[in-house]
């Protein structure tokens, strides 16, 4: 073993010990937690699975805590996205879960595709509607006018959805205690 890998297991063998010897061990998270990952199945999205893997993208590119991948062949996604007829809408069930409704009424009035995505995205990574608002906030939405195909997040909106999942990492973060 070497010496990375035995200071890696050293806390689990330590709580292993105590445990065994009737006294008080608690599990330490793991280092470099993994990011939460939403799966999510665009295969309802008709013309808009291009923005919709590009919208993803973006929040892959924005925040570390989650990421945006898209379903295995046979798995259930915990989003789902589809195409309508009419304005674009995200029905959240909960925080990294729910359905985009990808409307085509925004597209026909000159919405960018790729904004569209990543701001129903935002809301199933927990962000609100921000309107009024500017260009620079993916959260203004249809707001911002359809001159405007800024599909990013800016710092506060990164910051609230990276705030987020790392408090859900923490409150679904499995500890073991031990007491005698």
């Amino acid at each position: 073993m070497t010496s990375s890998r035995l200071v890696r297991a050293l806390p689990a063998a330590i709580a292993a010990v105590l445990a065994l010897a009737g006294g008080q061990a608690v599990a330490a998270p793991a280092p470099d937690a993994a990011a939460r990952v939403v799966t999510y199945d665009a295969s309802g999205a008709a013309e808009f699975k291009d923005a919709v893997t590009k919208g993803a993208t973006v929040w892959n590119q924005s925040v570390k805590n989650v990421q945006l991948k898209p379903v295995a062949s046979g798995q259930r996604a915990n989003l789902r996205v589809i195409a309508d007829n009419g304005w674009p809408r995200a029905q959240v069930t909960a925080l990294g879960s729910g359905t985009i409704y990808f409307g085509r009424q925004a597209v026909d009035e000159g919405h960018n595709t790729v904004r569209i995505a990543s701001h129903e995205m935002g809301h199933i990574l927990g962000l609100p509607d921000v309107k009024p608002g500017p260009c620079s906030s993916l959260m203004s939405g249809a707001s911002a006018g359809t001159s405007c195909t800024n599909a990013n997040p800016n710092a506060a909106e990164k910051a609230e959805v990276e705030d987020a999942f790392a408090l859900l990492e923490k409150s679904s973060a499995t500890a073991a205690a031990y007491k005698d």
